[in-house]
């Protein structure tokens, strides 16, 4: 592991104020509050990351790791390509790999709003100067042999992504924090108070602080709700494995099939496997459910002929979090209390962008205002959506 000043994260000097004096208490040491944690402390900020468990133990710990510029809008778009080039810039054989692959994204013959919608998302990348193409089933299997594609009505590829193990980042991360003077507190459960800001540790102990950040994943919830403060998000069930076989590239998104796959240094990552309500942070089952793991097996060797009969390594389950929109709550909810949740399974993709401007915006800058917690009352009404699923036309 590097130290903090052997990552250079592209942070000018004159993205932030003045510093001097300012403590912070970051609770969630999952990728995001990682980073979070790390810009601070480089610019002198005084902060305290804590976590329940330990670094990247809860919803990052259980991502897949898949990271891709493949957005139709401008935001997300501009904030995919900044977290890709902070992936290319931090990775290296003493901080973590992240691994340049091509991302595909595919609809089915008979699928035809899927179709549509993968056509008008590829436009409207290339709108906005994402590079982006469109193949057709031919040119599909040309380009990715290991595919199959004579069920393909159309496919998009984007060639600005790759993937990373969201648990070495956020190692990573925390690490490069600590080094930069950052406190760790693992194992170390909080609660979280107001006027002033403050945690309160298992002990007792009051943390005073200038500021809270509370990017606890599917916990955020429950966390501001005791503080006094509801949200308008839900956490949801999700599935993933990894079985044995020989798969270099692509990464892809069968929208048809509704399911996802990524090389692995084991084989290869299936994943999705949505419920779609809300499930109890406190009380969900961790393990896979057995007929997920057949389905998806027998899905995903449909699209890839190679891979089928591959031994299973693993199976589990991890939690999301949805809005009401399906963009993610980030930045302040009053003066002295931020939050970074909802973000429907791209938490660890867009984590070196969204970590880079919280900090911004904590010390004194600019929020993400498409993305303002406080657009909603927190009691609306909405159901859970699949992060991946594309919006028919």
């Amino acid at each position: 592991m590097t130290d903090a000043d052997d990552l250079d994260l592209a942070v000018g000097a004159d993205t932030f104020t003045d510093q001097a004096g300012l403590e912070v208490a970051v609770v969630g040491a999952g990728a995001i509050g990682a980073t979070v944690a790390y810009d601070l402390a480089r610019e002198g900020v005084d902060v305290t990351l804590y976590d329940r468990g330990g670094v990247a133990s809860g919803a990052t710990g259980r991502a897949a790791g898949v990271c891709y510029d493949a957005f139709a809008d401008a935001l997300d778009a501009e904030l995919a390509g900044e977290a890709i080039e902070r992936f290319r810039s931090l990775s290296g054989d003493d901080t973590f790999p992240f691994v340049e692959c091509p991302y595909v994204w595919l609809a089915r013959e008979g699928d035809a709003d899927r179709a549509d919608a993968i056509r008008d998302q590829i436009q409207r990348m290339q709108d906005n100067g994402v590079v982006a193409l469109e193949m057709d089933a031919e040119a599909l299997g040309e380009r990715f042999p290991a595919l199959r594609t004579d069920d393909v009505a159309v496919a998009g590829i984007a060639g600005a992504a790759g993937y990373v193990d969201p648990a070495a980042y956020t190692a990573c991360l925390a690490a490069a924090a600590t080094g930069a003077g950052a406190t760790l507190e693992t194992d170390t459960p909080v609660d979280v108070r107001t006027d002033p800001a403050r945690v309160s540790r298992p002990d007792g102990t009051i943390h005073e602080v200038d500021a809270v950040l509370v990017a606890a994943g599917a916990r955020t919830k429950a966390l501001l709700a005791d503080a006094g403060i509801p949200l308008a998000v839900k956490p949801y069930r999700v599935q993933a494995l990894v079985a044995d076989g020989d798969f270099a590239e692509p990464m892809c998104y069968d929208a048809t099939g509704g399911f996802y796959l990524r090389p692995h240094a084991d084989g290869v990552l299936v994943g999705d496997g949505t419920e779609a309500w809300e499930a109890d942070p406190n009380d969900y089952d961790h393990n896979a459910d057995s007929a997920f793991v057949d389905d998806i097996r027998d899905r995903v060797a449909y699209r890839v002929p190679e891979i089928a009969g591959g031994e299973l390594d693993r199976a589990w389950a991890g939690l999301c979090t949805a809005t009401p929109d399906r963009d993610p709550l980030v930045g302040a909810v009053r003066d002295d209390l931020y939050v970074a949740t909802g973000f429907q399974g791209h938490g660890v993709m867009r984590a070196p962008a969204i970590g880079q401007r919280l900090a911004r915006e904590i010390c004194g800058g600019s929020g993400v205002d498409a993305f303002d917690p406080t657009r909603f009352d927190g009691d609306e009404a909405f159901d859970v959506v699949d992060g991946m699923a594309l919006e028919p036309n």
